[in-house]
């Protein structure tokens, strides 16, 4: 594997190094991120290599989680490595180190990312999910597991597999699985916490989301939006919204669920999941040029606030989903 030989030299040349996901990181993106962070504190021993990112009460609890470095306060780096997402989906403090950085690598899953403008980039739109990349960089490096980075690995993989849920899951998943398992860590404590647990706040918001939740396009397409005075009355932040947007595509008889997250930035981040008719990552793609992800979840960030950004996204939603040949899940209700 070139990329793993050529990535590891350039660590050690002994520059700071900051490890990042998109804005808002999945549990994925923190997995990959902390679980690299590991390995390369035991291969490239006196280079300081830092995790960017707040990890939220789903993920504080993690190895490693509670010394990630806030957003706004990431300085220079000599090397800044993007996983699980694109730079185009970077929070702002971390864009500007990323430009500024001598050095630039992408390891990611995405089908629609590509590898211009990296320096260094590991793409491989079939693995399931960045966790499982980073298990191969480490067979490459002879690099063994520990029961931390099992479980590091184990967050990332049950979070892009819905745990083992999704049609991502094949038998290669189930063994790597097993392989982490034997590392003897609360698996199904991780499985709650990343993929079911939620705050009173959280509760609350989804509650809010779904009651005001509009289904367009005969009922396949429902569309959520978490506001930033929703934000404050609640008291939520953004691992809160989490799961949102997957609850709206199971309703029955819809197709694409989509769900506006309003941003302090001036963004607002528009999540997006499919049950299989529509590539919602080409969507992504025509909804703004920093979107993509997968078929089936994608994701882009928009321009503007809530009000701005739908009135962006919402013609090419309800284009796709009104398309001849189009049908919901089931007869809506």
């Amino acid at each position: 594997m070139d990329f793993a030989s050529q990535f590891l030299a350039t660590v050690r040349q002994g520059g700071p190094v900051l490890l990042t996901g998109p804005e808002s990181p999945d549990g994925d993106s923190i997995g990959a991120c902390l679980a690299l962070q590991k390995i390369l504190a035991e291969l490239a021993p006196g280079v300081r290599i830092d995790v960017a990112g707040h990890p939220g009460f789903r993920y504080d609890w993690l190895p490693g989680a509670r010394a990630m470095v806030p957003d706004e306060q990431v300085g220079a780096y000599d090397g800044v490595v993007v996983m699980d997402g694109d730079a185009g989906r970077l929070p702002r403090p971390i864009e500007a180190a990323f430009k500024q950085a001598g050095w630039t690598a992408i390891v990611d899953h995405h089908r629609s990312t590509t590898a211009g403008g990296y320096t260094l980039a590991y793409l491989d739109g079939e693995s399931e999910s960045t966790c499982v990349m980073v298990r191969h960089l480490m067979r490459a490096w002879g690099v063994g597991l520990d029961r931390n980075l099992a479980m590091l690995l184990y967050t990332g993989i049950i979070f892009d597999t819905g745990a083992f849920r999704h049609s991502n899951t094949r038998p290669s998943t189930h063994l790597l699985a097993a392989e982490l398992l034997g590392f003897d860590f609360p698996h199904w404590v991780v499985c709650e916490k990343v993929l079911v647990e939620r705050r009173l706040p959280g509760l609350k918001l989804h509650a809010r989301v779904f009651d005001q939740a509009e289904f367009l396009a005969g009922g396949r397409l429902a569309v959520g939006r978490y506001s930033l005075a929703l934000r404050k009355e609640l008291g939520t932040g953004d691992g809160d919204v989490e799961g949102a947007v997957d609850a709206l595509c199971m309703v029955q008889g819809v197709e694409v669920g989509a769900v506006f997250v309003e941003k302090a930035d001036g963004r607002t981040k528009l999540s997006l999941r499919s049950r299989g008719g529509i590539d919602v990552a080409s969507l992504a793609k025509r909804i703004s040029v920093h979107g993509g992800g997968h078929a089936k979840a994608a994701g882009a960030s928009i321009p503007g606030d809530l009000a701005a950004a739908m009135a962006i996204a919402m013609p090419s939603l309800l284009a796709a989903c009104s398309a001849p040949g189009v049908a919901g899940s089931a007869p809506a209700a």
